[in-house]
């Protein structure tokens, strides 16, 4: 309803450069340049106390004597300077800066104690920064380039956003030669101040950006990254560059940007979880972009090859095996249409060679049937210059059927000068242009990936999975009894009794502290059974033969206990024996050992693996990652990402293990990550699973007592679970009953009705506009909420809830403290109460959120509206910039 708050930085309507100079190479005098090169169209202020005059404009000594406000700051002064230069800015009035300057953290502690001033200075005054140490922005459309690069990008509709100056400066270079163009480039540098997150929020409302790409070293807030990327990606296709991907360049990161990189594997966890592809290259970047940006996403993985040469067909075959690319399995009715139009000595299957000799008409005849195919998800031609079919005849035949689909149709154009033809006329056209085979295969398994992780977006699970509830008091007890004994490591017997609250079956496991108590309890199991030995100060029980297995009779439980517990004092003398603990040998003939763990990323927080369990674990390292909370679908998507996944199918006289049992121990374990912030890890191996069942033979788990004392706002975790403890029944004043629960993204029809079936005038009153629909942009912000930042809350009738008839949200403000809200009521449901009864129900999810204060803008005129907030205890004022408009707010606390 109002502007961002970041419009004046990206959209200033002044500038002012602060220690702009005429010294040649001077970063002062490079700025100043850019900004009149680039014919910045609003106000450029020079200001350094050594001119009066520059390139012709007045030179200020300081902010102060400007004379008015100025939007924007691009420092370009010594970097002991900045702090007081941005006290004067910030005295001045100026709420954005962008500080060029080096010599911060990246020097040392020296340089970040300077950090630490200049951010002080700002917060006194409310002033955002970009950088420092950084390139600096540029929005074409406005002719502002607030950097020091050589070169303006052209104006167009991707945003750019890049931790290294570098990077962005390298990728608006290579873009010029393909002529994409920018809705804005920005560099965060150290980025002190503003980050990723809060750039991605204003980008995901600019409506001059349609995609977005960027390229992180790291991330410092990963809520606040997870919350605005997911958000992002909602409405607009957002492509991620990291590097960092290993040991080495993960150090190398943190020294350049300052951000940890963290575990590669849970960044492309939480990547998949936001609806965001990641690429491996900058080269890819734009290939990834083109492709995600036309709108033509994929069904599946499945990629047909037709070919005018076996070689290049072999090739994308090749490529597609190592890339996860399926080839696609062709009908039957598909090769028999190929049959009547290829001659009889095509090889007859996928990829299609429509042999060296083919013209336009036999390429066309031939793709017809292969786009049409329903076992097809997408399609690449690939064309090798030849004599017989000029590069431009390809090119049109193949943008002819590529328009009877809606598929994706890629085009490979190998060679340069007998196939720059074709190669122009399909870009024309818009047809993805590659040239390689294996470019264009790894592209569209970045859109395939893209298709995936957008489905994935849009799973809301809640904390607990299942009706079932866990015993909660019991766990608490559990770890209160581990603090108390000074541990931070639960024993076996504790973590089968851990598991068991959450209904995970375990191997029965008791503790004896004696020969003869180890025979007793065995006696009672039932032989055969398996001892372990009983410490704290061993993690890897292996290392000293800590396990003797298929015990079948007392007299080899007697002999190995004795030798147990010699060894271990022998191997580890400094180790603690507790004793030892018994448990049944459980055997399985066709058993598969998996491995379930709860990590803690030093980035993401809690996140959960899978993969192979036993010595497997370590060497095979077979493990799949996942941001928790799961659902049933997106423990399935984990165990897929797995080599065990296939060792749990049938083979030969093997039979297949049931997947179901693993899954719900998945979502068990999910639950014990949203239920108990003070498991801090836990390690079931193995896991052993089978046609039966399965069951947790082995069990560890660590704690952090400072967990027992979390809130219930999931802190521990990077994505907020669906908040299910706010579903409710409420009653109007006519005793009607409503169900009120949060939106859900499978709620989008239920919009679109809710808002068409608005008056004209409800519709001004609630958006400030008469404009009729949502687009496809506002119906995912609407319905797809992150549920930490953003609340919606909806009503329903009661029993049947087949329609929405009120909508109440917050979203947080930029200070973090408080939220904005807006309400809506169908107009046959207005005067009745519901209004009080939603906005009752959001301020009480807004406090326990841990909000101050809730603010809201309504229309004068809207005289019912501002009837209940004074009933709910709202303060009216006047908008002070717009006369039309009240503000409203109440403290929660």
């Amino acid at each position: 309803m109002t502007d961002h708050y970041l419009e004046r930085l990206f959209a200033p309507r002044s500038v002012a450069v602060i220690g702009a100079s005429e010294r040649a190479g001077s970063l002062g005098r490079i700025a100043f340049e850019n900004l009149r090169a680039a014919g910045y169209s609003g106000e450029l202020i020079a200001v350094n106390p050594k001119y009066r005059s520059l390139a012709g404009l007045p030179c200020y000594r300081s902010m102060a004597d400007i004379g008015h406000r100025v939007d924007l700051a691009l420092v370009t002064t010594p970097a002991v300077t900045v702090p007081g230069v941005i006290d004067n800015a910030g005295k001045a009035g100026t709420r954005s800066a962008v500080v060029l300057s080096a010599g911060f953290g990246e020097i040392g502690p020296e340089g970040l104690a300077l950090e630490r001033k200049v951010l002080e200075a700002a917060r006194r005054h409310g002033l955002r920064i970009i950088g420092p140490n950084c390139l600096g922005i540029m929005r074409p459309s406005v002719g502002l380039n607030a950097t020091f690069a050589r070169n303006m990008p052209l104006p167009g509709s991707v945003a750019l956003v890049s931790q290294s100056g570098a990077v962005a400066a390298a990728l608006v270079d290579g873009a010029q030669s393909s002529g994409i163009g920018f809705s804005s480039v920005v560099s965060m540098g150290a980025g002190i101040d503003l980050d990723i997150g809060e750039i991605l929020d204003f980008l995901l409302h600019d409506p001059d950006t349609r995609s977005i790409l960027i390229y992180m070293e790291g991330v410092r807030d990963a809520r606040r990254f997870i919350s605005s990327l997911r958000a992002a990606a909602r409405s607009k296709p957002v492509i991620v560059l990291k590097s960092g991907r290993h040991v080495s360049a993960s150090k190398a990161a943190m020294s350049h940007s300052g951000t940890p990189s963290g575990d590669d594997d849970t960044f492309d966890a939480a990547l998949r979880r936001c609806g965001v592809v990641r690429v491996k290259t900058y080269s890819e970047l734009f290939s990834a972009e083109q492709l995600i940006g036309s709108g033509r996403l994929p069904q599946g993985n499945r990629l047909a090859v037709v070919t005018n040469g076996g070689g290049p067909g072999v090739m994308a075959a090749d490529h597609a095996a190592v890339s996860g690319v399926e080839l696609a399995q062709l009908s039957q009715t598909t090769l028999e249409a190929l049959d009547a139009c290829l001659p009889s000595h095509w090889p007859r299957g996928n990829p299609v060679d429509i042999l060296g000799d083919a013209t336009a008409s036999r390429l066309a005849q031939a793709l017809a049937p292969v786009v049409a195919d329903k076992e097809v998800d997408a399609v690449l031609t690939l064309f090798s210059p030849q004599q017989i079919l000029p590069s431009d005849e390809a090119a049109n035949a193949i943008i002819a059927r590529a328009k009877d689909t809606k598929k994706p149709v890629l085009t490979a154009w190998l060679g340069e000068i007998e196939v720059s033809a074709g190669r122009s006329v399909a870009e024309k056209a818009g047809l993805p242009v590659f040239r390689s085979p294996e470019s264009a295969v790894a592209a569209f398994g970045t859109l395939a990936e893209f298709r995936m992780a957008q489905k994935l977006l849009l799973e809301v699970p809640a904390p607990l999975a299942s009706s079932v509830q866990p015993d909660l008091d019991t766990a608490r007890s559990i770890a209160q009894a581990v603090v108390r004994s000074g541990r931070t490591a639960l024993s076996e017997t504790e973590a089968t009794r851990l598991l068991g609250c959450f209904g995970i079956p375990a191997a029965r496991t008791e503790i004896a502290r004696s020969r003869d108590e180890a025979c007793a309890i065995a006696r009672g199991i039932g032989f055969p059974v398996v001892i372990k030995i009983l410490t704290y100060d061993i993690e890897h029980l292996a290392e000293v033969k800590g396990v003797c297995l298929n015990l079948r009779g007392e007299e080899s439980l007697l002999r190995e206990y004795d030798a147990l517990l010699e060894r271990v004092r022998t191997l580890r003398p400094e180790a603690r024996i507790e004793g030892v603990t018994v448990q049944p040998m459980i055997e399985k003939r066709f058993g598969r050992r998996l491995m379930i763990a709860i990590e803690n990323d030093a980035t993401f927080g809690r996140v959960i693996r899978f993969g192979a369990g036993g010595i497997a674990a370590e060497v095979v390292h077979d493990i799949a990652t996942a941001l928790p909370p799961l659902n049933r679908r997106l423990a399935q998507e984990l165990v897929s990402r797995t080599l065990s996944a296939r060792l749990l199918r049938p083979f030969r006289h093997i039979p297949g293990a049931d997947v179901e049992p693993i899954l719900d121990v998945l979502l068990r374990v999910s639950e014990i990550v949203c239920a108990l912030p003070w498991v801090a890890e836990l390690e079931i191996n193995p896991l052993l699973a089978d046609e039966s069942g399965c069951i947790a033979v082995d069990a560890r788990v660590a704690i952090d007592p400072a967990g027992l004392n979390a809130d219930e706002r999931y802190g521990h975790m990077a994505i907020h679970p669906y908040p299910a403890k706010l579903e409710r029944i409420e009653r109007l004043r006519d005793g009607t009953p409503l169900r009120i629960r949060p939106i859900r993204p499978e709620d989008a029809t239920l919009e679109i009705d809710f808002v068409e079936r608005m008056s004209e005038r409800s519709r001004y009153l609630r958006f400030f506009s008469a404009a009729r629909g949502l687009t496809p942009q506002m119906l995912a912000r609407f319905t797809q909420v992150d549920y930490d930042r953003e609340l919606a809350l909806i009503a329903l009738p009661e029993p049947d809830p087949g329609r929405i008839l009120g909508v109440a949200r917050y979203n947080t403000n930029p200070d973090g403290d408080s939220c904005e809200f807006a309400i809506a009521i169908a107009d046959d449901w207005s005067g009745r109460g519901l209004g009080t009864v939603l906005m009752k129900a959001l301020t009480s999810a807004a406090r326990d959120a841990g909000y101050r204060s809730m603010t809201g803008s309504v229309l004068r005129e809207n005289d019912g509206m501002l009837r209940l907030a004074s009933r709910l205890n709202f303060e009216l004022r006047p908008d002070p910039e717009d006369p039309s408009v009240v503000k409203v707010s109440r403290a929660l606390d």
